[in-house]
């Protein structure tokens, strides 16, 4: 037993959560022909830590360690695209979160692609994804289509599994001199995993059990 453990969990209220879980799902396993697939979400709130004592790494014995002192040089936000097709990242960071930042972030993703291919973004019900810039975004662009997440159900965005990855990468346990040393070194990331990157393939053939991917696996999650 080990009481000490703490897992949270939020349940679902979404009356429409199988149709548009489907709808999300098939863009991964059947997208359709010639058109882009991106999940796009956010990390708000980075904590760019410059660390008073190093990590102590974990050996035999002994458990990692952290010092408790730190400096908190601020907290931007880290905006990311993942393509479905190729698992390559676009990312931007920005000083704060707003749909500002948000509909420019937007129009990068959109300047990738050729002019005349259909675009699917995959996002959650956050209310910066919902405003009137991001309605004149879509009317303005034709091709994009926006297929939103069941209510809490933003784990069905594979997006997360990769800010899951760079949170244990780089930030958990990075040191940053300032706001700026953190978007070098995420780019720095970025850059290198996309040049190694592979698509995230998912497998859900029992609605019985839980849905799973190589990444997942991958990771002993």
């Amino acid at each position: 037993m080990k009481p000490h453990r703490l897992e949270r969990y939020m349940a679902g209220d979404d009356p429409d959560f199988e149709t548009k879980a489907a709808d999300i799902i098939g863009l991964y396993l059947n997208p359709p022909e010639h058109a882009a697939v991106f999940c796009v979400d956010e990390m708000t709130a980075i904590q760019a830590l410059d660390r008073l004592d190093p990590v102590l790494p974990p050996s035999p014995g002994r458990i990692e360690r952290h010092g408790f002192e730190y400096y908190r040089h601020g907290t931007p936000s880290l905006y990311a695209a993942l393509e479905t097709a190729t698992g390559r990242v676009h990312s931007k960071t920005t000083a704060r979160h707003s749909s500002q930042d948000f509909d420019a972030f937007l129009e990068e993703v959109v300047a990738q692609c050729p002019a005349s291919q259909q675009i699917h973004i995959i996002l959650d019900n956050l209310s910066a994804h919902k405003t009137r810039l991001v309605d004149e975004f879509l009317q303005n662009n034709k091709r994009v289509h926006f297929h939103f997440t069941p209510t809490y159900s933003s784990w069905l965005n594979l997006v997360e599994l990769w800010f899951s990855k760079i949170e244990r990468d780089l930030i958990a346990r990075g040191v940053f001199t300032s706001v700026k040393d953190l978007a070098r070194k995420t780019r720095r990331y970025v850059k290198a995993n996309s040049a190694n990157a592979k698509p995230i393939q998912w497998k859900y053939s029992d609605p019985n059990r839980r849905i799973r991917s190589n990444e997942l696996t991958a990771t002993g999650h």
